[in-house]
């Protein structure tokens, strides 16, 4: 119940226009899901490559720009494979693990 009030209040905060505070990978959700592709890619492009978190979210980037081939290796950096949901399910199930994971400190 706590990850889905977390949800709530990260999605009411798109429709507010004022981010939360966060780490990156959120920043980069937000920034999508407020229809800014581009500055979540720019977020996203100047942080750690090698983290597995940022490459999770730059594949869903790729994969909703309909760049297959890149989406499919950030996917492998990321340590999955390209899920079989569509892109809105992948953007909430990736908030919903990042808010749980910032709340508990892991």
């Amino acid at each position: 119940m706590e990850t889905q009030s977390a949800y709530d209040t990260f999605l009411a905060s798109i429709h507010r226009g004022a981010r939360p505070p966060g780490d990156v990978y959120l920043a980069a959700l937000w920034l999508d899901g407020r229809g800014d592709w581009n500055g979540a890619h720019d977020l996203l492009q100047d942080h750690d490559v090698t983290d597995v978190k940022s490459a999770a979210v730059h594949a869903y980037l790729h994969r909703k720009e309909g760049d297959l081939p890149n989406a499919d290796y950030w996917y492998r950096r990321a340590g999955v494979g390209r899920p079989d949901v569509g892109l809105a399910e992948e953007w909430r199930d990736l908030v919903v693990r990042l808010v749980d994971e910032t709340s508990t400190g892991r």
